[in-house]
């Protein structure tokens, strides 16, 4: 039987010590820094800003519990993809572009030590990215993509023939796939548990059960009192929509995934994955999947996309009808599967800014920051948005406030009906377009694609 919501599988297999629920905010406080938010954005924030001024007053305010939202949910992908770094080199040169990228580069390492310097066990393995071509269609994109990355500045990339992809992991009909070493396979909960744990350490004050209905200058308003700080940093990423004022912001876009039951060691051994390697697609409505610690699957990807007037789910439930598509895809990649015990399954928001570009600001004059906007790449880009957000607090300049995600500017979504009625279109465009390359076998990518492409602003 499967266990559907109870926010994600993670939550479900986790076995650590649980740590107690948090005390709300009692009424008015003051603050050097709040930070609203108690995710991966917002405790990197907290965590790097105590540890370089151990006197400021930095105070986290969180609407549920920490990692409630996608830090607690997504796909335990810890690498070096950000959203909008082609756009970026349009906007600053490729140069700018390629120092975005090598800082994301080195944000994996810097993860994976923190994470070892404060004592996480986040059952990290370094096992690297492999995307994988399934269709002549997504040949071709991936030895542009694999192009592309080389260009900026990733050279110890590598390309793979079919029979080279599947010596790594024996993917069906896989022609051929690209493999960085910037990645590594995490348990999501535990670095945000872990990361919490590490803020309060080192004096930092969560208040948990406390939503924030309301940001501007200088402080941020809960039904429990008002805290007010110099600073005031948004770090709510695909529940941004949920403040007054920001309905329009950042599009919570819905992915979901399912995990199966554990698998046995003679089908890890004719499945060939035995590196840890986490997996990803060149499909429009792509896939991405991990090993799990317990040698499990853990396989996600786009259900139900959107919910009109931006609404969020509550505990993770997703659509019966998407855990049937999910099972369908990990058969479609791994046919031994079929029939395979499906235990888990959940769903959660990430945040899509209109030309879908991962962003960190701070506003001086008025002491309202955020970043976000990740487009599902948060795990590791959250921490690079921490350390930015750090700097910029602290009023250094450093090599993070000069790349070019800094200060980027977008504009809003579309008012409803227009914005579901966009993305429904777009995204059925997009499972046409992947329906269409793989029954035609043609080498290059449909039209669709490319016009949903354009119109989206995701390319």
């Amino acid at each position: 039987m499967t266990i559907n919501g109870g926010i994600s599988f993670w939550y479900a297999t986790d076995h650590t010590a649980a740590q107690p629920p948090r005390a709300p905010l009692t009424g008015h406080s003051t603050a050097d820094v709040v930070i609203v938010g108690g995710g991966y954005t917002g405790l990197w924030t907290a965590y790097y800003l105590k540890t370089s001024a151990p006197d400021l007053r930095v105070t986290v305010l969180e609407k549920k519990f920490c990692g409630y939202g996608a830090s607690g949910r997504n796909g335990g992908w810890l690498y070096n993809g950000i959203a909008g770094r082609n756009r970026y080199a349009e906007l600053h040169g490729h140069q700018a572009a390629r120092r975005l990228q090598r800082a994301m580069n080195d944000t994996v390492t810097e993860v994976i030590d923190m994470a070892t310097k404060e004592g996480i066990d986040a059952d990290v393995r370094r096992g690297g990215v492999l995307e994988v071509a399934r269709t002549p269609a997504q040949l071709g994109r991936l030895k542009a993509f694999h192009a592309t990355e080389l260009d900026f500045g990733e050279t110890d990339r590598e390309l793979y023939d079919a029979t080279d992809t599947r010596a790594r992991i024996d993917v069906a009909d896989a022609v051929g796939s690209s493999w960085t070493p910037h990645g590594a396979r995490i348990h999501p909960l535990k670095l945000v548990k872990g990361l919490a744990t590490a803020c309060e350490r080192l004096g930092v004050v969560i208040h948990e059960s406390t939503p924030v209905t309301e940001i501007s200058p200088r402080q941020a308003v809960t039904p429990y009192g008002t805290v007010r700080a110099p600073y005031v940093l948004r770090c709510t990423e695909g529940f941004t929509a949920a403040l007054k004022g920001h309905k329009r912001a950042w599009l919570p876009m819905n992915s979901s995934m399912i995990a199966t039951a554990p698998l046995p060691p003679e089908v890890w051994s004719r499945l060939g994955w035995s590196d840890a390697a986490t997996l990803g697609d060149m499909a429009h409505a792509y896939m991405y999947a991990q090993r799990t610690a317990d040698d499990r699957i853990a396989i996600g990807g786009r259900g139900v996309p959107y919910r009109f007037g931006s609404r969020t789910d509550t505990d993770g439930t997703t659509q019966p009808s998407t855990i049937t598509s999910l099972t369908d895809l990990l058969t479609s990649f791994f046919p031994i599967l079929t029939g395979v015990e499906i235990t888990h399954a959940w769903s959660g928001v990430l945040g899509v800014p209109r030309d879908w570009c991962a962003t960190v600001t701070l506003d001086r004059t008025t002491g309202l920051g955020w970043a976000g906007g990740y487009v599902g790449s948060g795990v590791a880009t959250s921490n690079l948005a921490g350390r930015t957000l750090r700097d910029l607090v602290l009023g250094d300049t450093t090599e993070l406030t000069t790349l070019p995600w800094v200060n980027h500017r977008v504009r809003r979504w579309e008012p409803e009906p227009f914005r579901w009625l966009g993305v429904q279109a777009l995204y059925a465009a997009y499972r046409e377009a992947d329906r269409h390359e793989a029954s035609t076998h043609r080498p290059t990518t449909t039209p669709l694609a490319r016009l949903a492409d354009r119109i989206s602003g995701r390319h």
